[in-house]
Formats: C-alpha cells, sequence, structure tokens
C-alpha cells in the first residue's frame, strides 16, 4: 500500500494512476492512521511553496510527514513535493518547509526562460537504489524555483539549465524528484518503480 498525501495541492490522481500502473495499490489520503500504516508515502505537489505549506499545517499533515520520515519507511517528494522537504524557500516572501532536508528554495535567477519547461537530461552524481538498471534520460520539469542542497551527499542527480540544477535529491529514507516521473516516460516509470521496489524491500 502506497499513501498518497491528500492536503489539497498537487496532481495527485495522476500519480495514483503511475503506482498502479507498476502493479502497486495506491491511497489518496489525508487520514495520519493510514499514511503512517502505508508500506511507502508519496507527497505530490504543484503551486506555491507557501500555500502549500499553509494546506500542510492545516490539514496536521506537516506532523505526519515528519513521523513518516522518523518511521525509516520509503518517502518521495514530487516537483513542489520534493521542495517542501527543504528547510525553507523564498518563493513570495520566506516560508519555513518540512525541514526533513537542509537547503533552501531559491529562484532561477538570469537572463534566460523561466519557468524551466521542458524535456531536460538527467546525470546522475552518486550511486542509490532509485537508479538500478536505469540509463540517465530525459525527464520532464515545469519549475520556477530550484533546490540548493547544504549537504552534497543529498545530492544524487543534476540536470542543467544555464547552471547545475537539483533534480534528484536523497537521504536515508527520505527522497525527492524536482521532475514528474509520471509524465517522464519510460525513465519515470523506472525511476518511480524503484522507488516502489525500496517499499516492498522492505515490507518484505
Amino acid at each position: 500500500m502506497i499513501a498518497i498525501f491528500d492536503y489539497g495541492m498537487g496532481n495527485l490522481h495522476s500519480v495514483a494512476k503511475a503506482v498502479e500502473r507498476l502493479g502497486f495499490e495506491a491511497v489518496v489520503t489525508s487520514d495520519e492512521a493510514q499514511i503512517l500504516a502505508a508500506d511507502g508515502a508519496i507527497l505530490p505537489g504543484v503551486g506555491a511553496f507557501g500555500d502549500a505549506m499553509q494546506h500542510l499545517r492545516e490539514s496536521r499533515l506537516d506532523g505526519t510527514a515528519a513521523r513518516y520520515a522518523q518511521s525509516g519507511k520509503p518517502l518521495l517528494g514530487i516537483c513542489l513535493g520534493m521542495q517542501l522537504l527543504f528547510s525553507h524557500s523564498e518563493e513570495h516572501g520566506s516560508h519555513e518547509g518540512l525541514n526533513l532536508l537542509p537547503g533552501k528554495v531559491v529562484r532561477f535567477r538570469g537572463d534566460y526562460k523561466v519557468p524551466h519547461m521542458g524535456w531536460n537530461r538527467l546525470q546522475f552524481v552518486q550511486p542509490s537504489p532509485l537508479f538500478e538498471g536505469i540509463e540517465p534520460g530525459h525527464v520532464y520539469f515545469v519549475h520556477s524555483y530550484h533546490v540548493q542542497p547544504e549537504q552534497a551527499s543529498d545530492l544524487l542527480a543534476v540536470t542543467d539549465y544555464y547552471q547545475q540544477v537539483t533534480a534528484i535529491v536523497g537521504r536515508g529514507n527520505v527522497f525527492g524528484m524536482q521532475f514528474h516521473p509520471e509524465k517522464s516516460g519510460a525513465i519515470g516509470m523506472q525511476l518511480l518503480g524503484n522507488f516502489l521496489k525500496l517499499c516492498e524491500r522492505r515490507d518484505g
């Protein structure tokens, strides 16, 4: 069972459908007990960082995410959901995040198109079980802000958009993908599938 956090923001059902296509049961829920009982959890997100954190706090799912991370079971943040894992964001002001990983979320700055939108090639910068059996390829990004992790060891994959851009992060059982794996063709589904295998291995 994979729990998908329902806090009123995010492409919840497209993520659920992708999980089900990979042969796993998915439940979209805001119920803490149901989330904490799941074998793996996914925190999706689209929209603004501050709004998302407000929704999480109002539904008390910020504490649920922290408790889930402490459980040792696999947790995956997708797109804005990855950014929420970090300490704080400068999007439309200054906002505190879930602080599960140290680092900040900053706006792209430069004479180039923002948001960063389209297919960009991943570069794996250190080994991860997420990359098992996968050759780096192109995945689909849509974002105006990007993560600057404090710890280089948390950075698993990058892409290039006029600079090095954080694409995948991970520490212990907590992972994040800046792009949408469910919209990134075969490689996206392989990456999501490898995350789900971590949930299965732990359960087994």
